[in-house]
């Protein structure tokens, strides 16, 4: 064997990087003798001490400087604190909060005209014919008919033969509870077909699996416990999560309860994800990516093929986000009406789903699923409690006990409706929203965001305040979404929506609403629409928070309207 080659080879090596040795260790010399000649006549215990020092001096500077919160954030939160404790003009501040705490409490339509509330129990239990007169009087409470289809989202169906199935569906399963499904075997088998039906209507392999939960917001939250848990088992410290800024505030939610970091990714001009910057910010801590499938305030669908790419190079899990309109974009194909792109198991790097079968699965309120393409990924949403003295503790999602009769009537309307039934409901859903689209997109002073191809119409005006159209859409008995960054109005299209007339109608009162605005330009915005208006030139969003904790708090108020008592016994925001 002859090594006379590599002998020499070896020998070119080290002249060619003989130079930059000699480099480094002149400068290396340089740096021992600057540290040497500043360290000369310290004592041992001085060294000692400086090092000591400056080991805690950078475990600090490191904890400061990477936390959950960027640096920015928490400075621009500490100025505004700061702010506010400054006497003069912290009063003024404090003054405007007043003034749009007033503004806030005062445009709950909802607190507006109750009379007398019940704060404790009666004497005397009431007779069933009493009880079902007083929730008569409580259902009929309210001035928005969602009957009438002038809501946006909220009652996806509200069909009355469906209601009366769902009625007679809960009666039998309304003592069950899946937390035992030795007692309840049935609710448990009703479960697992529920979850099996979502997994292939979006094409999950053998392998792909899931769970029921109480909403979206679970679901997302799930499949963020899973990822986060995942991450700490591969090394990852400081698990972050990018998300789109138009991704659902339930990933928000995600990072504040589960100590995560959530990187906002910003969108192109198409309101879809920057795949681009979404690729320059993936790190050795990114735990998961997401998109939605469409996002809910402008209905855009996101290129979720080509993130999925930067999921499989950088293997990464990649959740998509179907809460709002899952059970129509499976069903879009066969409605007639194709996606331009894939968006479910098929795509190679899409590791969860979350869809809600109490929208567009038309569902009763409070059922969800969250579905895995692999079991492997679902293993750590579970929690289990080994060593609890009751016994083994071990639940697939936050709840312990769950409600048995939300989850059989779920299981009732897929059973109910069929693959027919929500082709057709697609169909007609669908329809109405192009139709809508295509009419919207003709008047020239507002403007339809992106190319939404799914149900929902993001409406904006480079001519006038968008929250006045919300304003006056209301007057006429229309329930729409208010939307921020940028300032716009949506309608989510439902079933009732497809009602004969009520497209037309909608259009007929937008015209309306718009010729009124531009016959007075000037005029101010009132109401929520100012509040909104408000808001999003607050720089301090501290301030919105607390602004929107009165809302939060006017929910659970058994105050009558006028009184200087506080919401519920709260001791107020000051």
């Amino acid at each position: 064997m002859n090594i006379l080659p590599d002998i020499v080879f070896n020998l070119a090596i080290d002249d060619a990087i003989s130079p930059y040795k000699e480099i480094l260790q002149m400068y290396w010399e340089k740096v021992t003798s600057f540290v040497n000649a500043h360290c000369d006549g310290l004592e041992p215990w001085q060294l000692v001490g400086l090092t000591f020092s400056s080991t805690l001096l950078t475990v600090w500077l490191h904890g400061f400087l990477f936390q959950s919160e960027s640096l920015t954030s928490r400075t621009k939160k500490q100025f505004f604190r700061l702010l506010r404790k400054m006497p003069f003009v912290g009063a003024i501040i404090q003054k405007k909060i007043d003034e749009a705490l007033n503004d806030v409490t005062s445009s709950l339509s909802f607190l507006k005209d109750e009379k007398d509330y019940i704060k404790v129990l009666p004497e005397q239990g009431m007779s069933q014919p009493e009880v079902l007169q007083k929730m008569k009087e409580y259902s009929s409470k309210g001035d928005v008919r969602w009957e009438d289809g002038k809501v946006s989202g909220t009652v996806y169906s509200g069909e009355e033969k469906l209601t009366h199935l769902l009625v007679k569906v809960y009666e039998e399963f309304a003592w069950s509870n899946p937390l035992h499904p030795d007692i309840f075997p049935g609710l448990r088998k009703m479960e697992a077909e529920v979850v099996r039906i979502a997994c292939s209507l979006f094409h999950g392999g053998p392998s792909s699996c899931g769970a029921m939960t109480s909403g979206g917001t679970e679901s997302i939250l799930m499949a963020c416990k899973a990822y986060r848990d995942l991450a700490y088992e591969r090394g990852i410290k400081h698990p972050e999560m990018l998300v789109p800024v138009s991704a659902h505030a339930a990933f928000d939610k995600a990072a504040h309860y589960f100590g995560m970091k959530l990187i906002h990714i910003p969108l192109t001009k198409a309101m879809e994800v920057d795949v681009q910057a979404m690729r320059r910010t993936i790190s050795k801590n990114t735990a998961m990516l997401v998109c939605s499938a469409p996002q809910f305030p402008h209905g855009i669908m996101d290129p979720i093929e080509e993130v999925a790419e930067l999921a499989v190079k950088y293997k990464i899990p990649f959740h998509v986000d179907a809460c709002l309109g899952g059970f129509l974009i499976v069903f879009m194909e066969k409605a007639g009406f194709p996606l331009k792109r894939l968006f479910d198991f098929r795509v190679k790097g899409v590791t969860s789903i979350s869809a809600d079968t109490h929208k567009y699965g038309y569902a009763p309120k409070g059922s969800s699923v969250v579905l895995y393409s692999d079991k492997k990924y679902r293993s750590y949403q579970y929690f289990v409690a080994p060593d609890w003295q009751g016994g083994i503790y071990a639940s697939p999602s936050i709840a312990g006990s769950r409600a048995g009769g939300i989850i059989a009537a779920c299981w009732a309307t897929l059973m109910h409706m069929g693959e027919s039934g929500y082709v057709e409901a697609t169909k007609r859903i669908i329809k109405t929203a192009r139709f809508l689209e295509s009419e919207l997109r003709k008047i020239d002073s507002i403007f339809i965001f992106g190319k939404p191809e799914v149900s929902v119409l993001s409406i904006g005006s480079d001519t006038f305040d968008i929250y006045r159209l919300s304003n006056l859409l209301a007057a006429k008995g229309w329930n729409l979404n208010i939307l921020q960054f940028p300032p716009s109005i949506h309608l989510c299209i439902t079933q009732l929506h497809t009602k004969s007339g009520v497209a037309e109608q909608f259009l007929k009162d937008v015209k309306d609403s718009i010729e009124d605005i531009m016959n007075n330009l000037n005029a101010k915005t009132t109401g929520m629409g100012a509040i909104y208006g408000m808001a999003q030139s607050i720089p301090d969003r501290s301030l919105v928070a607390e602004i929107s904790l009165a809302y939060l708090d006017g929910l659970y108020s058994t105050d009558v309207p006028g009184s200087e008592k506080h919401m519920n016994g709260s001791p107020g925001h000051h």
